[in-house]
Parts: structure tokens; sequence; C-alpha cells
């Protein structure tokens, strides 16, 4: 069989349905090469993407697909399988691998709203708020080492759009981030629920990793910087090699700044 990534960007696709309430067009697929079994996908037509203000139009799919190819730079695979599609039913967009969610309802998610008298131990606590019936409630997540790895990423990433429903958990407890459209922007975008580790020493084992990808940045023979800059701008790209490279020369997780750190709502 064929891997997923070809499968994606070769075979015929197929669309199921529409994920509702989505801020840009997302399709629910098949993917199928030949007579192979199909793979169940997301895609983005370009054309369905909604402008924003201080992004350019037409690169949320580009961004999402470099956003994925980072991760997998790293080592990590935080982000599903994802390729840019030239030729789709709606024309040129992203194509994701679809994640299946647990059908249990953990009494905790990964990231959530609990009351403040009901904070499980172990978790991060993020803020204090109240929800729609007026009552003080804690946002928290989990202090899980994949999620503390995701929250990396997505300062490498400039992730400008880290929710709590941006993080999918399998059957298996694996996580994955997901719709990383607003990501890798020259300027700093950051917004992220993921805070719990705000000023800490980065593990030896992830900071190695950002390192490498640091020095591979600033090769201008390697391979990666190419693969990028089919998706990215060269300011882009610069950015993000100096975002690398201060991440692993300061071995430190970011504190929030004061203007808006958390995307809203935080789901």
């Amino acid at each position: 069989m064929a891997d997923v990534e070809t499968i994606l960007r070769d075979g015929d696709i197929e669309i199921l349905g529409r994920v509702p309430h989505a801020s840009n067009a997302t399709l629910v697929c098949e993917a199928r090469l030949g007579d192979g079994e199909p793979v169940r996908c997301v895609y983005k037509p370009i054309r369905g993407e909604a402008p924003l203000w201080d992004f350019p139009d037409g690169t949320l799919a580009d961004r999402e697909v470099a956003s994925y190819e980072i991760s997998q730079a790293l080592g990590w695979g935080l982000i599903p399988e994802t390729v840019l599609r030239v030729e789709a039913p709606l024309g040129p967009g992203m194509v994701q691998r679809w994640i299946d969610l647990p059908d249990d309802e953990p009494d905790v998610d990964v990231v959530d709203l609990v009351p403040v008298d009901a904070v499980p131990p172990g978790v991060k606590v993020i803020l204090r708020a109240y929800d729609a019936a007026d009552r003080p409630v804690v946002l928290v997540h989990q202090s899980a080492d994949r999620l503390r790895q995701l929250a990396v990423l997505d300062v490498i990433i400039n992730n400008a759009d880290r929710k709590g429903g941006h993080i999918l958990r399998t059957d298996d407890g694996r996580l994955y981030g997901i719709d990383h459209g607003i990501c890798l922007h020259a300027d700093d975008k950051l917004r992220t629920v993921l805070w719990g580790w705000a000023g800490e020493q980065i593990p030896a084992t992830l900071l190695a990793d950002v390192e490498r990808l640091a020095a591979r940045l600033r090769d201008v023979g390697d391979p990666l910087r190419a693969q990028l800059a089919a998706h990215l701008t060269a300011v882009e790209l610069d950015a993000l090699a100096a975002r690398c490279a201060v991440l692993a020369a300061g071995a430190i997780m970011p504190v929030p700044p004061p203007h808006r750190p958390i995307p809203w709502p935080p789901f």
C-alpha cells in the first residue's frame, strides 16, 4: 500500500461532507489511489479561505503544510500527514489525514474549563474566568510530555491560534495538533492556551531537536530550506530560523505577552 502522503497527494478525492462552523471551507473527504483502501481526510480549498487583515490572502494552506514539514523535520510527528494538492475538486488546497476521536469523554479534557473548586491535581492552571452563566471557572490543560512538545512547536511556528479544540486525542492517548493556517508570520503573533510551561527550562531532549532544526535552517544548502521556501516568503523563512536560534540559545519557554496572549474563545 502506498504511504499516506502519496495517497493524499495523488489519490482521487471524494467529498463526503463539510465541517460545520469552521472559519474556512473545511471538507471531509476520502482519498483513494487506484484500488487501494481510502484514507479519510480533511480538504481545505484555497478558494474557501476567509481573508484576514494580518495574513496575506491565499496563504493558509501553505502555512499548514509548512507547519507539518517543520514538525517532521523535528522528528516529533505532532501534526497529521499534510500535503498541498494542486488538482482537487474545488481547486488547489491543503489535504490532511483525518484523526478519529475516541468515544469516551475524559473527566478533564486535554484543555478544559473546570469549576474553581474542582481543579484536578497535576494540571497546569492558565487563567481564571467566568463562564456563560457567570460562574467562576479555571482554564487548565494537561501536563503531558507530548503536550509540552506541542507548546514548543507552537513557539517555533509562531502559532497565532492554538485553541483547545485544535488539539486532538486518539484512542491510544496520542495527541495531535491541527489548524495551523495562521502560523509562521514574520511578526510575533503567538497566541496559545498552552502557557503552562511559561518561563520554564526546555527539556534537554526537545532542546537538542530545536538546535538541530536551527542549524538546518542556517544552512543555505540544506534541502529543508528549499522545501519550506515553496510555502513561505524569504522574510518568513528568516524569521522562522531566528525564532529557532533564539529558543535554542535561551533554552527557556517564553512568557505570555500582556496583549491578548490567549485566543478567544479558547475552544
